[in-house]
């Protein structure tokens, strides 16, 4: 029996639990790793007060003088090298980016706005008090949780995590997912084309998805239409792997045998999602090992991938997991849809007199590759939906927000 999406992900969010394989990675060999501990900062940041800008450092309640007779100069501060002395009335300190205000400064001028003769400055114009002086803590507190665990770790949180001087730290274990196709049809890419045979594009697709939502890939490669033969090599997978994915042979034709054989080795949690495309999408286990069986036309696989799968292995790999986001556009053309089913349909942006507009790509079946790769993201129908019109404003997903 076919669910709606919604009841599909709220299963999935029940039955796809963290694994318990954790490990500690220096910095420089980590990236879209899941974090596997909240992080809390061991120090302040900055560390101290320091200066935003090349200038000069005195006290504010001297702006008279700053503006009048002038400051006399009395040392350097500079980043690494602060000044040990403090500043007194009608002294002010040289002071470069990132250096320790001394004693006694409050406010930092920038050497723009300062007239400088010999040992001696006068301000320009005004100035508040404490500008330019970034305080300590500004950024992070001192014991603040920095990252939550399940945050999936970038380039710039890499940067923040170094510049508190974390040289490793936990991270999950990476998924293990096992990937096969099925279909007597089926030749790999590059290899003889028989008489009604096609190549396999579902397979290259899904290594990379899988690869870009942190997975280690054991390729299985291309498994006959037989259930035997799919049977032994489920089970073979499951025993060393966190998850298996197929693609193909989840409908209910003569040949498509992987519903029977997911079933003789565990079990089908839900087979039919009301979505299109994708509808034919079927999630279970194998000996304990969540399943994930996948259509065969590729723009059915992928998006069935993209908004059921993807979200399953982010949890089983501890991600934190947010739906994507969705950006209100403009419809630029008309259609009508059946009530209760889920509809995403490819388009392109371009650019309307007040909104950015959906114009959806010339051809959108199931196996129509090129229309994905001519789109810039999804335009979402929800189940209440069976007309659209030009100007209607609807929820858009660009790929970016799906990992594609």
């Amino acid at each position: 029996m076919t669910i709606p999406l919604a009841d599909a992900l709220r299963l999935i969010e029940r039955r796809c639990q963290p694994l318990a394989r954790s490990e500690r990675i220096v910095l420089s060999r980590i990236d879209r790793r899941i974090l596997a501990e909240d992080i809390r900062a061991p120090m302040a940041l900055p560390s101290t007060d320091n200066s935003a800008v090349d200038g000069y450092g005195f006290r504010h309640a001297d702006f008279g003088l700053a503006t009048g007779c002038g400051l006399q100069l009395v040392g350097i501060s500079a980043a690494g090298r602060p000044l040990a002395r403090t500043v007194g009335q009608g002294e002010a300190v040289r002071i470069l980016t990132g250096g320790v205000p001394p004693s006694g400064v409050d406010t930092i001028a920038m050497q723009e706005d300062v007239e400088r003769v010999g040992d001696c400055i006068r301000m320009k114009g005004g100035i508040s008090l404490h500008a330019n002086i970034r305080r300590q803590g500004e950024d992070i507190a001192a014991g603040s949780i920095v990252f939550s665990a399940g945050r999936v770790l970038g380039p710039v949180d890499l940067a923040l995590l170094a510049s508190l001087g974390f040289a490793e730290v936990p991270v999950h274990g990476r998924l293990r997912v096992a990937l096969l196709s099925t279909g007597d049809e089926l030749v790999e890419a590059g290899g003889i084309r028989r008489p009604g045979s096609i190549y396999d594009a579902n397979r290259p697709a899904l290594c990379a998805l899988l690869r870009r939502t942190g997975c280690d890939v054991t390729d299985l490669g291309i498994v006959a239409d037989n259930r035997d033969r799919l049977g032994s090599t489920l089970k073979s997978a499951a025993a060393g792997h966190d998850a298996i994915l197929t693609s193909a042979g989840v409908s209910a034709g003569d040949e498509d045998h992987v519903r029977s054989a997911v079933q003789s080795l565990g079990g089908l949690d839900f087979q039919g999602v009301a979505i299109k495309p994708g509808r034919p999408i079927a999630v279970g286990h194998v000996a304990g090992v969540p399943f994930f069986g996948l259509p065969g036309n590729p723009a059915a696989t992928l998006i069935s991938f993209l908004f059921i799968v993807r979200p399953a292995l982010q949890r089983l790999a501890g991600a934190a997991v947010s739906p994507p986001r969705r950006h209100p556009v403009q419809a630029d053309f008309a259609m009508t849809k059946r009530a209760g089913r889920r509809e995403f349909i490819r388009c392109r942006l371009v650019a309307g007199e007040n909104w950015l507009s959906a114009r959806r790509t010339e051809r959108d079946g199931a196996g129509i590759l090129s229309s994905l790769s001519d789109a810039d993201g999804l335009l979402e129908f929800d189940e209440a939906t069976t007309e659209i019109l030009p100007g209607d404003i609807l929820p858009f997903i660009p790929f970016s927000e799906l990992g594609l």
